[in-house]
């Protein structure tokens, strides 16, 4: 009954979902840009969300910057720019969406293929129960924000990532970087726009794991011999393929800051080996990190399924050999006899 009770909750709440929640979901949705389980972003076209470059246009012709003028680096010749706002945005939007769709049915899993045990079935809910509310939690976006401003575009942008020479949103000088008009819409509201969707990414991979791990501490109960070969929990693999288009959209933004070095800094491809190195690991650690929260009880499934399977088998093969081979060998000897 407490089984059934629970996945009846489920079905009749929400099914599991790092997507549909937060302070700017539920924005979206008194907005009417998006339904209960994103509806409508599944039929808008990625590429009109970007509008705010638009709004930069007006002061780049006023300043001469559009595709010439005093600007090594004109507004329509820079590639990191066009690849950050027309392909990796859309793909941190459509990201959504996939998610969502691929993992919604993740929690009946669990319940369906009787991995946790009745009497750990509260502590169970209660991991759900916490991943919503720390995706919902109001706090969380709001320090993403201060993040995004603080470390983001103040720190790691100026520092590291705006190119050393004159470009269209701003001039390099003893002081720093001198921004030009379009420059102080796309530094203090198109990038942080951009670096809130990928911090907001994290802070949803975090709560994935997060709920893992919980899940991971109850005991699971696994089957050796499961066909998966994963002791039953093979269908976790099948959310990885969800995480594609943010694997995707780590790579244009790399690919944009190597083009630009390549064709402004006159850099080379082979200098960026470590990053691209470093992305590729990064990478593979968010979309396949979480499920290592497994490997103590995998491990131990596997010396369970060893020790007790091996005696099983050692008793058959006796057995085996008792009745079918040293039976007949002394038929044999006797008939021989």
């Amino acid at each position: 009954m407490t089984m059934k009770k629970t996945v009846d909750n489920i079905d009749k709440s929400t099914d599991f979902s790092l997507v549909l929640g937060g302070p700017l979901f539920q924005l979206f949705r008194k907005a009417h840009l998006t339904g209960d389980a994103l509806e409508l972003v599944a039929a808008t076209d990625p590429h009109d969300l970007p509008v705010h470059l638009v709004a930069a246009s007006g002061a780049l012709v006023l300043e001469g910057h559009a595709l010439g003028g005093s600007a090594a680096v004109p507004f329509l010749l820079d590639v990191e720019v066009h690849i950050k706002f027309l392909v990796v945005v859309p793909l941190l939007i459509i990201a959504e969406l996939v998610v969502h769709q691929r993992m919604r049915f993740v929690v009946k899993q669990f319940l369906e293929r009787h991995l946790i045990a009745e009497n750990n079935l509260p502590r169970f809910d209660a991991a759900i129960a916490s991943a919503f509310r720390l995706r919902n939690s109001v706090l969380g976006e709001v320090l993403l924000i201060a993040f995004v401003y603080v470390v983001g575009v103040l720190i790691i942008w100026r520092q590291y990532t705006a190119l050393a020479t004159a470009t269209w949103y701003a001039v390099p000088t003893g002081g720093g970087l001198k921004l030009s008009l379009s420059g102080m819409w796309y530094v203090y509201v198109s990038l942080p726009i951009l670096q809130f969707l990928l911090m907001r990414w994290y802070f949803r991979i975090f709560i994935w794991t997060r709920f893992l791990w919980q899940v991971s501490r109850l005991g699971l109960s696994l089957v050796p011999t499961h066909p998966d070969h994963i002791g039953g929990l093979g269908f976790l693999s099948n959310t990885a393929f969800a995480f594609t288009p943010l694997a995707v959209a780590h790579g244009g933004l790399l690919a944009g800051v190597i083009a630009n070095r390549i064709f402004y800094l006159s850099a080379s491809l082979p200098q960026f080996k470590i990053e691209i190195a470093v992305l590729v690991v990064f990478v593979l650690c968010i979309v396949f990190g979480p499920f290592l929260v497994f490997t103590p009880q995998l491990a131990e499934a596997k010396r369970t399924g060893n020790r007790e399977y091996g005696t099983l088998a050692e008793r058959y093969v006796r057995e085996f050999d008792a009745k079918w081979l040293r039976r007949r060998g002394a038929c044999r000897g006797i008939v021989s006899g």
